[in-house]
């Protein structure tokens, strides 16, 4: 174990910005960081623990790491302290941002970050809007810097057009995926389009391999059948998945979580990219192959590309003639966006009993339910009903991203691209161009 001790010395204390920048560092390191000050304790990789401290001008920090990075960890931690030390630019006025879609897991994380003002902090006044943003609502944003959406919100030409007659600048994405904001419609209107590349890779990937296992196995099935008092096996004969081969789709950082997964069960991976990464094939992880390969040989096929539209793009990558290229056997798991499947062709297929297993977090027509409680209505989207019926397929709501790391880190890098915006500084790679 190592410690040092730090006292603090930035007047407004432990704020949201150093504690924030604090947790991310943290959460990306092996060891366990932990933080003690007047007598109280946090998890170094947890941002509202870490301001639960109150820690103020003059305070000791009594910072113990313990793994098998400590040095590494320590080290990061010490540059981001010094940091603390240097003055900040000059405050501007707070942005003002009109946050659409909000829900209360939003608010834990972003209210906390926001609630300081001036040099140094985030420096964002934030206004809560629980609709989403639509041709509808986007009235709402009149009066404000910024829009802040996420992956269910509609930003087509005619509502980024009317944000630039609001005044809006700024369209904040709370996401990795850009293809609910008609880019070249922001470039004409000289909106800057910033967005969170990387937020928990190993989320959606964990969830990816939960969901699917959860339909090879008919976990969902079985669980139903127990609370009945049906012990039967019947219908739950699933595959063992060592020994069999994963074909990853697409693979940046989820993939390469999700790859490593698979390669942890025993499978032999292969993979399709646009731009293959040769370090992974180096280091023993994946072989390339084509598509149509990859399709043919794997019995495990996750998705984890961007939906990229127009000729040679990755929209309905799966479709009735790769579908006919599979496996009879074949398990398909998405987590990506919904258009990378054709959704006719997939229910097509499952009906002919095309699939051993389906797993979808997102499918197309899914944004009237996404993050919505219609647990007291009838379905009214009938692709939703359709999928639901097969019962070698799982559904879950859009939620692969859905981790506490996730979520601070989707608060933490959005927020510091709304300072960046505001004091002029550079955006590197969140920053989305047509």
């Amino acid at each position: 174990m190592k410690s040092i001790t730090h006292v603090v010395m930035n007047p407004l204390g432990v704020h949201a910005r150093p504690a924030a920048m604090i947790a991310q560092r943290c959460v990306n390191q092996k060891s366990v960081v932990t933080i003690t000050c007047n007598g109280k304790s946090a998890s170094g990789s947890n941002v509202l623990q870490i301001l639960g401290l109150h820690a103020k001008k003059g305070d000791i920090l009594e910072i113990r790491v313990e793994g098998v990075d400590e040095e590494q960890t320590l080290a990061v931690i010490e540059e981001l302290l010094e940091q603390e030390k240097l003055r900040h630019k000059q405050a501007v006025k707070p942005l003002k941002i009109a946050f659409f879609g909000t829900k209360d897991y939003d608010r834990t994380f972003f209210s906390e970050l926001a609630k300081d003002k001036g040099e140094g902090t985030y420096n964002c006044d934030i206004k809560y809007f629980t609709t989403r943003l639509t041709p509808e609502t986007v009235g709402l944003a009149k009066g404000y810097d910024a829009v802040c959406i996420f992956v269910n919100d509609e930003a087509p030409r005619s509502v980024v057009e009317e944000l630039k007659e609001l005044g809006v600048r700024l369209i904040l994405l709370r996401c990795a995926g850009f293809n609910n904001v008609d880019l070249q419609a922001a470039k004409e209107c000289g909106i800057t389009v910033l967005r969170v590349p990387a937020y928990s890779p190993y989320a959606v990937a964990e969830h990816a391999i939960s969901i699917i296992m959860e339909a090879n196995r008919r976990l969902h099935k079985a669980y139903n059948k127990v609370r009945d008092n049906n012990f039967a096996l019947s219908g739950l004969l699933g595959f063992d998945l060592h020994n069999k081969v994963a074909g990853i789709v697409g693979t940046g950082k989820i993939g390469q979580c999700m790859a490593r997964i698979c390669k942890g069960f025993g499978m032999t991976v292969i993979g399709w990219d646009a731009y293959p990464n040769q370090s992974l094939v180096d280091e023993g992880l994946l072989t390339y192959v084509t598509k149509e390969e990859l399709f043919a040989k794997s019995d495990l096929i996750s998705l984890h590309a961007p939906l990229i539209m127009g000729e040679g793009g990755t929209y309905h990558l799966i479709n009735k003639n790769t579908i006919a290229m599979m496996k009879d056997t074949v398990m398909l798991v998405n987590t990506a966006r919904g258009g990378l499947i054709d959704t006719d062709a997939l229910i097509k297929a499952l009906r002919q009993g095309k699939f051993h297993a389906v797993a979808l977090d997102v499918y197309e027509g899914e944004d009237a339910n996404v993050y919505t409680d219609r647990s007291d209505d009838y379905l009214q989207n009938s692709v939703t009903a359709r999928l639901q019926m097969f019962p070698n397929l799982v559904l879950t709501s859009h939620q692969a991203f859905f981790t506490r790391e996730a979520l601070q880190a989707i608060a933490a890098t959005t927020m510091e691209n709304a300072r960046n915006f505001n004091e002029g500084n550079p955006f590197g790679a969140a920053e989305v161009k047509a």
